[in-house]
């Protein structure tokens, strides 16, 4: 199937932290992958700009490289590599100081869309944004774009909004959240939204609970400083967690319209109910067979920092009442995996109940990751003489297969978001009011633990976690969905 391309007005796009992992890892390989989709026009410029000093050649060499490393050998052109290098340039620039910005002012062209990608440390938000706006390089429509962290907590996410918000309208400000721009869940919307066939039933009448699983292989390794003063809770739940839970409690939105998907967002935050301690399970992976356990890889043997993390979560408004939703997120988990599974309730009355079989209820299951697409999981009778045997069979789609050529047409996140900012679509980015919402829902959470002295249970690599947090659904007579590949 043949992707429908979307012009794109000439650009200039500048990327702070032009030398870093992620530009290196995520940002270069995408916009090369939108070049070849023909979404860069040749009037566009991409500009590195960092404190490393380099020269443009020297530059564009190690975009190639990432590249080579980054993308498959199925996209990658020579002719097309050069194209796309041509459009590069590099300036180097101090955040917290005055080299570079001069010259990075003759760079940003007045006259094109210009979009600043701030891929660094959230400390030098303010002095970035200042700067761009003390030489004139920012204009009332360009964007700035800005990963997270969004704070740490209620207060630092305030704080953080309102330097921004200093030099920056809030419709200037995209605040990018990698697991909304994922394929999958875009259709989330596109299967509620636009078929009838679900809507009757997305409610607590008729849906048992919903499970949403972020589940990784690695370890915190490198990032175990970091890591450990954020934590599951703060690095995995606030945002992408809360993220999907909203998508798929959101009531429609009265158009796909970017503040009115946003304002119907912002209502789920804030009908989520209160989390009890016996209704959150933390744990810390151990360390086994030779292998560092969290503790050695934070290098701070004292850590109460979780590395998985488990609650039961209730949106208290009429369409969700008394059902139940599971979040769970962990490191060193049995494999890597990212799913949403919608559980629904039994018939109300079996006429079946002679039958033989292995009875389940209907589970809607949207993957994330890896091999993204959905799955629907059905009662048929058993094929074959013998009477009435039920079994469960899936009704699959990957969109691998569905949408694309060995999934070589489905744009990683980034690719689309930064599209989405040079167009100026902001549906798909994170708005200030609802940062701070998810914050003021997460702080008391994490302050409830912290006053009580809690400890993480210990977990063996390799497995779906602690113990108790098997309990935290068994408990309520339901199962985990297994975490595998």
């Amino acid at each position: 199937m043949v992707s429908r391309v979307i012009p794109v007005d000439r650009f200039d796009l500048v990327i702070f932290g032009g030398t870093g992992d992620l530009a290196r890892r995520k940002i270069f390989p995408g916009l090369y992958r939108r070049f070849l989709a023909g979404q860069i026009p040749a009037e566009a410029r991409i500009i590195g700009a960092a404190r490393s000093d380099l020269d443009d050649a020297s530059f564009r060499q190690s975009v190639a490289e990432a590249i080579d490393e980054f993308v498959g050998p199925a996209k990658r052109d020579a002719a097309a590599i050069q194209g796309f290098l041509e459009r590069i340039r590099y300036v180097a620039v101090d955040a917290r100081g005055e080299e570079g910005w001069a010259q990075l002012a003759t760079m940003v062209r007045p006259d094109v869309v210009s979009a600043f990608y701030m891929s660094v440390a959230p400390a030098l938000f303010g002095d970035l944004a200042e700067r761009l706006k003390l030489h004139g390089i920012a204009r009332a429509d360009s964007r700035i774009v800005v990963e997270k962290p969004f704070g740490r907590d209620l207060d630092s996410a305030r704080a953080l909004n309102a330097t921004l918000a200093a030099h920056f309208d809030e419709r200037q400000i995209y605040r990018i959240d990698h697991y909304l721009g994922k394929e999958t869940v875009q259709n989330l919307m596109a299967v509620r939204f636009a078929n009838i066939l679900f809507e009757p039933l997305w409610n607590a009448q008729y849906v048992d609970h919903v499970q949403i699983t972020v589940a990784e292989t690695v370890g915190v390794g490198g990032r175990g400083s970091y890591y450990d003063r954020s934590g599951a809770m703060r690095d995995m739940v606030q945002n992408h967690l809360m993220q999907l839970l909203c998508l798929i409690a959101m009531e429609a939105p009265y158009h796909f319209d970017p503040d009115a998907v946003r304002d119907e967002k912002l209502k789920v935050i804030r009908a989520l109910q209160p989390v009890g301690p016996d209704d959150i399970v933390r744990g810390q992976y151990r360390a086994r067979g030779g292998e560092p356990g969290y503790l050695d890889d934070a290098e701070n043997p004292a850590s109460r920092t979780e590395s998985y993390i488990a609650l039961k979560v209730h949106v208290a408004n009429w369409r969700w009442k008394g059902t139940p939703f599971y979040l769970r997120t962990g490191k060193r988990l049995r494999a890597r995996t990212s799913e949403i599974a919608i559980t629904f309730k039994e018939p109300p009355h079996s006429i079946f109940d002679e039958a033989g079989g292995d009875w389940r209820e209907n589970v809607l299951v949207i993957r994330l990751q890896p091999n993204e697409g959905m799955n629907l999981r059905v009662m048929i009778k058993e094929p074959g003489p013998g009477g009435m045997r039920l079994v469960q069979v899936p009704l699959d789609m990957s969109f691998a297969e569905a949408l694309g050529e060995d999934g070589a047409d489905i744009p990683d996140a980034y690719e689309r978001l930064i599209m989405d900012v040079i167009r100026g679509n902001q549906t798909l980015f994170m708005r200030g009011d609802e940062v701070e919402a998810a914050w003021a829902w997460t702080d008391p959470v994490i302050a409830g633990w912290e006053a009580r002295g809690d400890r993480p249970q210990g977990y063996d690599p390799g497995s779906s976690g602690p113990e108790d947090a098997l309990m935290l659904i068994h408990r309520d007579g339901r199962r985990w969905r297994e975490i595998q590949e």
